[in-house]
């Protein structure tokens, strides 16, 4: 973890945010307070959100497979 000072984090702000996506930052102002900086990963937004595939499968050859699967 790495320790700025407030003006230091004003002047090399682009830089610290560079440098919080690999580990956290911390910020001190001169009244004692202390702040906290780390990147935020972004989370998938449902569980079905995943990459789509490349198929020579046409849809009608996926709806043809579905209708044999249900007629048993």
């Amino acid at each position: 973890m790495k320790v700025f000072t407030d003006s230091e984090a004003q002047q090399h702000w682009p830089q610290l945010l560079d440098l919080a996506q690999e580990e956290e930052i911390e910020i001190r102002r001169l009244d004692g307070a202390v702040f906290s900086l780390t990147i935020k990963r972004q989370q998938a937004l449902s569980p079905f959100d995943v990459p789509g595939i490349r198929s020579a499968a046409t849809t009608q050859d996926i709806l043809e497979a579905i209708r044999e699967s249900r007629s048993g």
